[in-house]
């Protein structure tokens, strides 16, 4: 028992893993457990939308596991330029050194999870990238653009980094968001 004791207690330290964007009427930055509990949920709601039929357990478990390796490597903003493969290789270590905590092999259930999310291949990995990629956009717009101002990201950049997975994974959710970034733009809530 107290493997899994200890597993869930390093896993209380995504809480401390603070992200860019700002939950909505609350004056600080959301982290990253917040984040995963959030879009866990956003994904439930929007399952019968995905653009094919998803196990929604399956999806749920992936976006509560996506972010796990941010525990060691910390948050990078999804509109950062560089440095993703050596990124991504730094958080492939830290899960598979917290999920490996777990005992009798039981942490590789989470790390196939972990990587079939990275991949994009299946339709739950894909629509839980749609979901991943669109939550931060929809509390920016509920906050008037707050992170891309601060981050002088541009409308297209944002367009460009979202619009594909999102409208792959759930094109209904694509359809919503595309009028409202124009919108968002018309407003002047993103950066140069």
């Amino acid at each position: 028992m107290q493997a899994y004791v200890d597993f869930v207690l390093e896993l209380d330290r995504l809480k401390a893993v603070t992200r860019k964007v700002k939950p909505v009427g609350i004056d600080r930055y959301e982290n990253s457990a917040e984040h995963s509990w959030q879009i866990a949920l956003l994904a439930a709601s929007l399952a019968h939308l995905a653009d094919t039929p998803v196990d929604v357990n399956r999806v749920v478990l992936m976006l509560l596991v996506h972010d796990i390796g941010e525990i060691d490597t910390g948050d990078t903003i999804v509109f950062e330029e560089h440095g993703w493969e050596e990124r991504k290789a730094a958080e492939l270590a830290a899960v598979s050194r917290i999920f490996g905590a777990l005992p009798d092999g039981r942490g590789e259930h989470f790390l196939a999870l972990w990587r079939e999310f990275e991949t994009g291949e299946t339709a739950e990995a894909r629509f839980a990238n749609a979901v991943d990629r669109a939550m931060p956009a929809l509390l920016n717009l509920a906050n008037e653009g707050q992170s891309w101002r601060e981050n002088g990201i541009a409308h297209q950049r944002v367009v460009d980094r979202i619009g594909p997975p999102i409208a792959a994974g759930c094109p209904a959710l694509w359809a919503y968001m595309a009028p409202q970034l124009e919108a968002a733009q018309a407003k002047g809530w993103f950066g140069a």
